[in-house]
């Protein structure tokens, strides 16, 4: 073996189980068993610093071994659909980098994402069809909207927060889906992912922990959203009415203003008092 090839493999090899390369090996096997990655759908990516690890497409991803991952550096100019990308690690085996690529490029360049996720849920697939015709999936009063951030990395939800993720329409390659996902994200800078008409979403995050979470607090909240509609139920409670913060001896408690106009991209102003925090309940 080469000493090139064995400091690009170095890149991938570590017995640190945070390692990237390790942790896409065991998340794509976990969202396997999810349903969100199956028949070799799906992906993820992971940033750091100056380096990201994406898994290869079109393979197993229960299967998925580090050595498998590719690594490119951070930052380049941006992937684009079907054009070659600077590597600093490429597989021995024949294997291609995943098409999501030039997708997870924009919550990098877009949203500072650390990390990346793509998945193939049916729960998300669902939601496309049932809001097919807003262009835009709406839920509100869930408790499982504390676990989603403002913008995927902003201040995390309230209960009374209405959440909203754009529905984006399919193309044949996925690749190609990098400037409607681009000008979605732009559009609507409050979403926290995107969906993909009759193909599934992508969520991003500060780092894996954080599209993780929020990609499982969505995935539940599509899901019950999707049960809600087809019972003959409002996913959106006091539609238009601003739910306003209370105060006990003068202290802001954690309700908060109702976040409206997102589907018109404003930037509606948050209380300089609110704190972040996570889904604790």
């Amino acid at each position: 073996m080469s000493a090139s090839i064995e400091q690009e493999d170095a890149l991938v090899t570590s017995t640190d189980p945070l390692h990237p390369a390790n942790l896409i090996s065991e998340l794509c096997a976990s969202f396997y068993r999810l349903g969100w990655v199956t028949g070799t759908g799906g992906g993820i990516c992971i940033r750091t610093n100056d380096k990201v690890y994406i898994a290869p497409s079109g393979v197993q991803k229960e299967r998925i071994e580090p050595s498998h991952i590719f690594v490119l550096p951070y930052p380049q100019a941006e992937p684009s659909p079907h054009t070659d990308r600077i590597f600093l690690r490429r597989p021995n085996l024949n294997l291609k980098e995943s098409a999501c690529t030039p997708l997870f490029w924009n919550a990098f360049t877009i949203r500072s994402a650390g990390s990346c996720i793509h998945t193939h849920s049916q729960n998300a697939v669902m939601a496309t069809l049932l809001w097919e015709k807003e262009k835009m999936f709406r839920i509100s009063h869930q408790e499982m909207i504390k676990g989603v951030r403002i913008g995927g990395n902003g201040p995390t939800l309230s209960y009374f927060d209405t959440l909203e993720v754009p529905i984006i329409g399919n193309t044949p390659n996925e690749e190609d889906l990098k400037d409607s996902m681009k000008e979605a994200m732009e559009k609507y800078p409050r979403a926290a992912g995107i969906l993909v008409l009759r193909h599934g979403i992508y969520v991003w995050g500060d780092d894996w922990q954080k599209a993780k979470t929020q990609t499982e607090c969505l995935d539940y909240l599509l899901e019950i959203g999707v049960k809600m509609k087809l019972a003959g139920l409002p996913t959106v409670l006091n539609e238009g009415v601003q739910q306003q913060r209370l105060s006990v001896g003068g202290k802001p408690t954690f309700g908060r203003v109702l976040t409206k106009c997102w589907h018109l991209g404003t930037s509606a102003k948050l209380p300089g008092a609110l704190h972040q925090r996570d889904n604790d309940s």
